[in-house]
């Protein structure tokens, strides 16, 4: 089972709306996936319309209340969802404790045998969801969005991977992708460029356009895949997938 973190520390950057549109193109293809809330906002469960609210998520896996498929709801066919759960915004607000990224990475190892993928969506923020996120995942997805101050954010973001590679003595096969796209913007290509500058090997080859739908879909608590038929959205997220599952990285082309 691959365990993907889908992390960036600004907001708006498309962290939710890969994490959900993406996993559904893994489980289009067959595949059995599985999602994680870390967000306690709950932004993936709305954008999947899984609008359930009770005590059951991942907080109750990380205080070892719970197993996974005892929380876990069905979202789609092969596609799963561990909802945030009530009490997340606590385990955020806490001291920290060594045994909760233990026991999440306990639960995950249980259910590594019937699951093919798990994307954790992560809060925009660093903190101690962040670290448990990272103790279990073993790559990380950071989107990028084609602007300058997105750019400048991605800084800290690396800085925050590799303190904690050092510290944990692991390392991550990190995968950069482009968000909100626009071909006919200067920056856009500009951003673009720059990041294939310091991430040779490392950017996915597939860049996720600017297109309206992928606004919209979550209001409808549908994916691209869903929400309109022969979209950009839904068919950059399934080339985003292939890249993924091929480790298709961008080499630079002509505009």
């Amino acid at each position: 089972m691959r365990i993907i973190a889908v992390i960036n520390q600004k907001g708006g950057v498309g962290k939710t709306t890969t994490t959900a549109n993406l996993a559904h193109a893994f489980a289009i293809k067959g595949y059995a996936v599985t999602g994680i809330d870390m967000d306690p906002q709950g932004h993936l469960a709305a954008h999947w319309g899984c609008y359930r609210r009770d005590d059951n998520g991942v907080d109750k896996v990380l205080l070892g209340e719970k197993t996974i498929p005892q929380v876990a709801v069905s979202a789609r066919d092969r596609l799963h969802l561990v909802p945030a759960g009530e009490g997340l915004k606590e385990i955020e607000r806490g001291a920290g404790d060594g045994l909760l990224a233990s026991r999440l990475k306990e639960a995950l190892a249980l259910v590594a045998a019937t699951q093919d993928f798990t994307f954790i969506d992560c809060p925009p923020a660093s903190g101690l969801l962040i670290d448990y996120v990272l103790s279990v995942a073993d790559e990380v997805i950071i989107p990028v969005a084609a602007d300058y101050l997105a750019l400048r954010g991605l800084s800290d973001m690396v800085e925050t991977l590799s303190d904690f590679e050092q510290k944990h003595e692991k390392t991550f096969n990190r995968w950069v992708v482009v968000t909100r796209f626009h071909s006919r913007r200067k920056l856009s290509w500009e951003v673009r460029d720059k990041l294939l500058e310091y991430f040779p090997g490392n950017m996915l080859a597939t860049s996720i356009r600017e297109v309206s739908v992928l606004a919209e879909c979550p209001s409808f608590g549908k994916t691209a895949f869903e929400y309109k038929s022969a979209n950009h959205g839904a068919f950059d997220y399934a080339s985003l997938a292939r890249d993924l599952l091929n480790g298709e990285y961008y080499r630079g082309q002509e505009r």
